[in-house]
């Protein structure tokens, strides 16, 4: 008969006396006990395994459920693990798994399962993997001179010392004062309207979805400005983007014109881009209604990477305005990011990259051999293939729904034959 007594304290899980020879007194210590990791992290877990001197370790290895009779499933040789779980061992009795790109399915408690030349045992409690993405909290639409406080949110705890940085249109923010996860913005202006991304110091690149901050005027306060919706857009090449703006000058001027432009010069004339010779028949500008005018650009390219501004005059001598901070345009493609050779029966995810943040509501879709795919699992901007069969091979490309034309270049998915040994 086989008895565990697990402790109060945190990381001494687990007791272990054996029926055999005598009571046999074992231990098994996780490293950590609980892991709050980002998703698309790496994730390191240790086992330290400690047992008497007449017994001769085995085998060692971790498993998902607490089994006591029979053999569970050794995850480091589960094919469908492969390539994305690695175990190794880091001293004598300590054994690590390491997980990359970890993702919701990977939530678990995770043993160590041991073996001797005695017995076998499992080491309860385990250690427990919690899985979050981050999303930004805040008031989407405030005035002028307020305060706002922004919130970068986690579903589990990440570590005491995880440190947060901030992002506005895909930039770095040096402003603010940052107090653990929140960000405090002090007396806004319209300059600080942007989309707003967290992150965390080590992981940069995966920041949360961006949220739209607005910053309107107050009424009385300012006779002068200019507000843009959006002030940041990533757009696919190709596609089609819209910006406008909304122009705020005194009763007593009358306005006069009113255009988009590319660099912000206060002094002399900046060029209208909607009457540039290059421009067109791909830009277009129009008033949307009084003091709002949007511009349009069709099958945009790397080249029209710039920050946008609305410049406009007025009836008075001194009456020329440029919108600062403008409208910022990034531009990007798809590509499709994966593991290009796997065997029968593993499981593989693919990822559709963009080189920018595209707007949270984004649908993506799946294409094999340029036949759009009704079997796998797509979650967000990834596609997830369980148990592959020789038939998943193909080259597959990743769209956006609204533009489905405009696809990934095809990346080759290989799956082989599972090899066999015969004996």
């Amino acid at each position: 008969m086989v008895t565990s007594l697990v402790t109060s304290l945190p990381l001494i899980l687990v007791i272990m006396t054996a029926g055999v020879d005598g009571q046999q007194y074992w231990t098994v210590n996780y490293s950590p006990s609980y892991v709050c990791a980002l998703k698309q992290s790496t994730v390191k877990l240790s086992c330290a395994l400690n047992y008497t001197h007449d017994h001769e370790l085995t085998t060692v290895f971790w498993t998902k459920p607490p089994v006591t009779d029979g053999d569970p499933p050794n995850l480091c040789l589960d094919p469908e693990n492969r390539g994305r779980v690695h175990c190794d061992r880091e001293d004598k009795d300590t054994y690590r798994i390491n997980w990359t790109s970890v993702t919701e399915a990977d939530k678990h408690i995770y043993y160590c399962r041991f073996t001797t030349n005695r017995g076998r045992w499992t080491g309860i409690p385990g250690a427990q993997l919690d899985v979050t993405d981050l999303q930004v909290e805040t008031e989407q639409s405030v005035k002028e001179r307020d305060s706002v406080t922004l919130k970068c949110k986690s579903s589990c705890s990440l570590p005491q010392q995880t440190t947060f940085i901030w992002f506005r249109n895909t930039q770095r923010l040096n402003t603010g004062i940052i107090t653990e996860n929140q960000l405090q913005l002090q007396s806004v202006s319209l300059h600080d309207s942007g989309n707003y991304q967290c992150a965390v110091s080590e992981y940069q690149h995966l920041k949360s979805p961006p949220v739209y901050l607005q910053v309107g005027w107050v009424d009385g306060q300012q006779d002068w400005g200019v507000n843009y919706s959006p002030s940041y857009v990533c757009a696919l090449k190709g596609s089609t983007v819209q910006l406008s703006c909304t122009v705020k000058y005194p009763h007593y001027h009358q306005l006069k014109t009113v255009f988009w432009t590319k660099p912000a010069v206060a002094v002399t004339e900046t060029p209208n881009l909607c009457l540039d010779p290059e421009n067109r028949g791909r830009v277009q500008c129009v008033s949307e209604y009084k003091d709002t005018y949007r511009i349009t650009l069709t099958n945009v390219t790397e080249a029209d990477k710039h920050i946008y501004y609305c410049r406009f005059t007025t009836n008075t001598e001194d009456g020329k305005w440029t919108g600062i901070p403008g409208a910022q345009l990034d531009v990007t493609d798809l590509q499709v990011e994966t593991q290009q050779s796997v065997k029968v029966r593993d499981s593989v995810t693919l990822t559709c990259k963009s080189s920018c943040s595209l707007p949270q509501q984004t649908t993506f879709i799946w294409f094999r051999n340029r036949q759009r795919l009704t079997t796998g699992i797509i979650t967000e901007n990834q596609l997830q293939l369980q148990s592959v069969s020789r038939h998943d091979s193909g080259n597959y490309q990743c769209a956006v729904s609204e533009y489905q034309h405009l696809k990934s270049p095809p990346v080759y998915l290989q799956v082989g034959c599972e090899y066999k040994l015969i004996h």
